[in-house]
């Protein structure tokens, strides 16, 4: 299926583009999202005549994220959780933990945008994340785990 992107999106395409996806992955995700549109000469020309609109929102998008991304850059989120005496934790830190430590310091994020490449957090410590405000922005954060002796 041929779809217009109205957004940019990762491995696939920056907004306008005309691209050839599978059926489902059009019809389950990227038209349900609002990510794109079927492409037929009808929505390629109202595309077009909505194309400096939709740009202009994708780039005030884009600064918000950059402006956002300046202030969390290089932030250290603490996050406690029982433990054992080897510095093991009972249960782990998810991104969903992660995500409200953020939101309890002030900013907006969800727990789709932290990246865990290692999966969830099992000991003690320092980690380094990274949190994905948009598909240019990618930032690195530390997160201190603090075991809490039973």
């Amino acid at each position: 299926m041929q779809v217009i992107l109205m957004e940019k999106v990762a491995n696939l395409g920056d907004l306008g583009a005309v691209v050839r996806v599978k059926d489902g992955y059009a019809r389950n995700f990227l038209i349900p999202q609002r990510m794109a549109r079927r492409a037929t000469a009808e929505a390629i020309a109202q595309f077009e005549a909505k194309r400096a609109e939709l740009e202009k929102a994708a780039a005030e998008k884009l600064a918000a994220a950059q402006a956002q991304g300046e202030k969390l850059a290089g932030s250290t989120v603490q996050v406690s959780q029982k433990s054992g005496v080897d510095g093991r934790l009972f249960g782990s830190i998810t991104n969903h933990d992660v995500a409200d430590a953020l939101v309890k310091k002030g900013f907006k994020v969800d727990k789709a945008q932290i990246r865990m490449p290692q999966g969830p957090l099992k000991t003690t410590g320092d980690h380094a994340l990274s949190v994905a405000l948009h598909t240019d922005v990618v930032v690195e954060i530390n997160v201190a785990v603090v075991g809490e002796q039973v």
